[in-house]
């Protein structure tokens, strides 16, 4: 008698389970890294601080932080979440962010120590989050969703060419600003207090068995 078993098509079928890295999520991420020379480009535009070259850059900026919550989207309701996404994602974030404080800062736009503050947490957690992987993938939480959308207000703010426009626009975006920096430390101590608990757990040793 033949006995019953999966079927020789039943390799192919786990194969086929497998997500593709090359998902339209992950393309939209790569899409993202893609446009931050772009929007550098536009940014740095006629000496940095005409209205062209502003507008074009905000709009830019705009379009890839649109990306950022519509390939995490795509990734989980598809159920295509790779590995690769997991890696992309935080660098085109960074890439973006990073490269949108560090020109308005040399562009006299925006104070230096804004910059550093928000850069050395993001960069910081980044490590963090890398060594934590041997014990738990630390998820983003709460305070950390919001703060990806305070920096992405307060920067689209900045972007604008605020000297053409109204003084309470600035003030707006000062505001968010003030508020994206708070969130950004404040979040970043609490990953950093939930570090320490998931590594003292660690060190525990398990109960001897009876």
């Amino acid at each position: 008698m033949r006995g019953e078993g999966p079927g020789p098509n039943y390799a192919v079928r786990v194969v086929d389970a497998v997500p593709s890295a090359w998902n339209m999520a992950n393309v939209l991420t790569v899409a993202r890294i893609v446009l931050v020379p772009f929007f550098a480009w536009a940014l740095l535009l006629d000496g940095g601080h005409t209205v062209r070259g502003r507008l074009l850059a905000t709009a830019i900026f705009v379009l890839a932080a649109a990306t950022d919550r519509l390939d995490g989207w795509l990734a989980r309701r598809s159920g295509k979440i790779t590995d690769l996404g997991k890696l992309l994602d935080p660098i085109a974030d960074k890439l973006l962010v990073g490269s949108a404080l560090v020109l308005l800062s040399a562009l006299g736009d925006l104070p230096w120590w804004v910059t550093v503050v928000i850069l050395v947490r993001e960069l910081g957690i980044t490590a963090m989050r890398f060594f934590l992987l041997r014990y738990v993938v630390l998820p983003a939480s709460r305070g950390g969703k919001l703060k990806t959308v305070l920096q992405s207000v307060a920067i689209g703010l900045y972007l604008l060419p605020l000297d053409e426009l109204p003084a309470f626009v600035e003030v707006v975006a000062a505001i968010a600003m003030g508020l994206a920096v708070l969130v950004t430390v404040v979040t970043g101590l609490d990953y950093v207090r939930t570090a320490i608990r998931i590594r003292r757990a660690a060190a525990v040793p398990p109960a001897a068995g009876l």
